[in-house]
């Protein structure tokens, strides 16, 4: 026998040196199972005092706390199946401790506590209704690609979705807690005070944003932030929805480039068609400056000089190298490839500068250009270059229209009158061969043309550029003969002014 007994505690102790060796683990239990055991417990308890301590009150009523804490880990029907264990246990109780015998106070006390179970479990299953319905509504957060974060008022983070994990590269437990803004290093597009401001008055606010992810790229989103506030109306919360526009913005400035690239191609093929012209507005002033040289010459070569007629040459000479000299500043700035830059500018101006270098071709179709300028016009808000050559391609397009007119006098007018408050209306009417309303309609689209040499993209140009400067430009049959084009730019107001 004792060899026996020997040889278990012999056995016993290998098998704990063995598990002490490969220190197997002994699972913990988990916060739901803890919950259960409690829950389990608790019943167990509740039913042994309430059956066997005669304590005088309703001690079934606590069955309650069990219905909540079983709320929290099984579905609507394993409450409800919960609740209808903890009703028959309490009926159960009763009938143990009192039998066949009725005692009013126990009875009542039995009422009180099946009363405070179902009431207990009514709102139980309410309240879990609600916590799964706000669970699947952050479930629609999380599967949406857009970043959808929230943030409390001192702009520390609450809740991060899946799309924002993906977008930025934080997790949602490295995101939680900390200030967005100094997480993600945005930079505003306004001072955040009026941001801020804005989203108080009006309970929104949207733009653009530049954020920075973990990996350190920048993000360009399209930000939405919606103002959250509790029942006295204090602001509480923020929701911020981003959407990656990065790509999009890259893609834009990439057509932005080619349309530049494109309007200068178009400036420099125009400046070619237009080079006669321009040679007689160099030649002329240059010419004239011969002219006044050779004159000033004689004067002086008198015997007896004459300083005042050579003075009045020499000046004559200035004039005319000032004039060549801005006809060749026009020139160069209509070459030249720049970036736009929007100034004020007076309207009138411009057409008058335009109609000096499309003179001689005007002159070589037997066209009279006529304008009628509206005075006392705003400014204008816009890149002098690009409205020099919408202005240029509309002169062009009317005098080659009028090229097959012999029947009646070929005039071009150049006309300008404010529309609105803030619209400056350009019009550019012909008396040429026009066209159908059809054709009229097709003008602005790209490569489309009544040409037999031309690309198409004169117009489609001009009305990327007019569309740049906030108006739009169209045309039109007359009531006579030819077409009128016109086209409107936004006013500069009083400040730009």
């Amino acid at each position: 026998m004792p060899s026996i007994y020997g040889s278990k505690c012999t056995d016993q102790v290998a098998v704990c040196r063995l598990l002490k060796d490969r220190k197997v683990p002994f699972p913990l239990p988990t916060k739901s199972e803890l919950i259960a055991l409690v829950a389990l417990a608790l019943a167990v308890a509740i039913f042994i005092i309430d059956t066997f301590t005669p304590l005088g009150i309703a001690v079934a009523a606590l069955y309650a706390i069990v219905v909540v804490l079983a709320a929290r880990l099984i579905s609507r029907a394993g409450v409800l199946a919960v609740a209808w264990g903890l009703l028959a246990l309490t009926v159960l109780s009763y009938a143990v401790q009192h039998g066949p015998d009725f005692e009013s106070a126990a009875f009542v006390r039995c009422l009180v506590s099946l009363l405070a179970i179902s009431i207990t479990t009514f709102l139980a299953l309410k309240t879990q209704a609600a916590a799964t319905a706000l669970h699947e509504q952050a479930e629609l957060l999380d599967v949406t690609h857009d970043s959808v974060f929230a943030r409390n008022m001192d702009d520390v983070i609450t809740y991060w979705n899946r799309g924002a994990e993906e977008m930025y590269g934080w997790k949602r437990n490295e995101a939680v807690g900390r200030v967005s803004h100094e997480l993600m290093r945005t930079k505003f597009p306004l001072p955040l005070e009026e941001i801020s401001a804005e989203l108080s008055r009006t309970g929104r606010w949207e733009g653009e944003l530049v954020h920075t992810s973990r990996d350190g790229k920048q993000i360009d989103v399209a930000s939405r932030w919606s103002l959250q506030r509790d029942e006295r109306m204090r602001p509480v919360a923020i929701l911020e929805t981003n959407n990656d526009v990065t790509a999009a913005k890259h893609a834009q400035a990439a057509l932005h480039s080619a349309q530049a690239e494109l309007a200068h191609v178009t400036r420099i093929t125009t400046l070619g068609e237009m080079s006669a012209s321009i040679a007689h507005e160099v030649n002329q002033p240059l010419a004239a400056i011969v002219t006044h040289g050779e004159a000033s010459l004689r004067w002086l070569k008198r015997d007896a000089p004459v300083i005042d007629e050579a003075l009045q040459a020499i000046g004559r000479i200035i004039s005319d190298a000032n004039r060549a000299s801005d006809v060749i500043r026009r020139i160069r700035e209509l070459a030249k490839k720049a970036e736009p830059e929007v100034t004020s500018l007076d309207i009138n101006d411009i057409i008058e500068e335009v109609v000096a270098l499309v003179r001689h071709e005007a002159l070589s179709h037997r066209v009279a250009m006529r304008l009628k300028l509206a005075p006392h016009l705003p400014q204008v808000l816009g890149d002098r270059i690009r409205l020099q050559q919408v202005i240029i391609n509309l002169l062009m397009n009317g005098l080659q229209a009028m090229a097959k007119v012999g029947d009646r006098p070929r005039v071009l007018f150049i006309r300008t009158q404010l529309q609105e408050p803030d619209k400056v209306l350009v019009s550019v009417e012909d008396v040429g061969i026009g066209m159908e309303a059809e054709s009229a309609e097709k003008l602005f689209t790209a490569f489309y043309t009544t040409k037999p040499n031309g690309m198409g993209m004169g117009l489609s140009i001009c009305r990327s550029i007019i569309e740049a400067h906030g108006g739009r430009i169209w045309a039109a049959r007359n009531s006579g003969p030819g077409m009128t084009f016109q086209f409107t730019v936004s006013a500069a107001g009083e400040q730009a002014r």
